[in-house]
């Protein structure tokens, strides 16, 4: 006769303990799992004495490179150096495009963003983020100064040229009704309106005003305004890493104490001067 195995019957009252444990001890592995993510970028960039941020040089004071030194200058990389500082430890920069800056910083190739990319909803839900923010900006679009079109209702049914990833493509399309085509940087954007391949181009003011003001080759185009959408720029992180961010925005909250930030602003000749970097600090500074 075969041997018959026979599984003790618990309680009722010892089943529920016992279930109880188990998603006690699995809730606890999962926090730790979590810390480790947490802790993960910041102990790396401590461990091996160096910050690696990916940054957008697309030109003007907020990032550009130096034709005399091929380096890149301007407020990005401003802002990446007092990082680095802050932390004690090294910078390294990595160019970034708005087609591949989300995805750099995923895998690893990047440890933080200064890349023009302001908190948007959609954002938030695959990157962490600083949350006290470094600028406030929004798009403008960018016309030849004989076209026809004077607001963004004029927009309507026409082409448009913007970024690739650029969160401007929503609201010109879903209020706007434009038509956008994206380019992989703004410079081939800009290129291609050039071209007559779309009737305007629409990226930051912080990019199209000092563009067109300090250009002789764009004094015959013209600005639409007002911003389009303004938001707040952020450092991004990424995802669940709670360590980080935290560090960075204790950063960010000294520049706007100590006015770091409206310093920075004038020493690069960024005009008009930000408003928002002005309550920023007064907030700071109080309190």
């Amino acid at each position: 006769m075969a041997k018959q195995t026979i599984t003790p019957t618990l309680p009722p009252s010892r089943r529920r303990v016992r279930t109880a444990i188990a998603m006690a001890s699995a809730a606890s592995l999962l926090a730790l799992s979590g810390a480790a993510q947490a802790d993960a970028t910041l102990d790396k960039i401590k461990s091996r004495h160096k910050v690696v941020v990916g940054v957008l040089l697309s030109g003007g004071p907020f990032g550009s490179i130096d034709p005399t030194t091929q380096k890149p200058v301007g407020w990005n990389i401003e802002l990446a150096r007092d990082i680095a500082r802050q932390l004690g430890v090294d910078l390294e920069t990595v160019q970034v495009q708005p087609s591949n800056r989300v995805q750099l910083l995923q895998q690893g190739k990047v440890d933080l963003l200064i890349a023009g990319m302001e908190w948007t909803q959609e954002r938030n839900e695959i990157l962490g983020f600083a949350p006290t923010p470094f600028y406030k900006v929004g798009g403008v679009a960018v016309v030849p100064n004989n076209s026809p079109i004077r607001r963004w209702e004029d927009l309507r049914g026409k082409e448009v040229c913007l970024s690739q990833g650029s969160n401007y493509a929503k609201p010109l399309t879903e209020n706007y009704g434009a038509t956008v085509k994206g380019f992989k940087s703004s410079s081939e954007s800009l290129l291609a309106l050039r071209g007559s391949n779309c009737v305007a181009a629409v990226h930051d003011a912080t990019l199209l005003y000092p563009l067109l003001a300090n250009n002789p080759e764009w004094k015959s185009y013209r600005v639409i305004a007002p911003e389009l959408i303004p938001g707040n720029s952020v450092v991004w992180t990424r995802k669940g890493e709670q360590d980080t961010s935290a560090a960075i925005d204790k950063i960010v909250q000294g520049w706007h104490k100590s006015g770091w930030l409206i310093a920075t602003e004038k020493k690069l000749d960024i005009t008009p001067p930000s408003g928002a970097l002005i309550e920023l600090h007064d907030k700071f500074k109080a309190g």
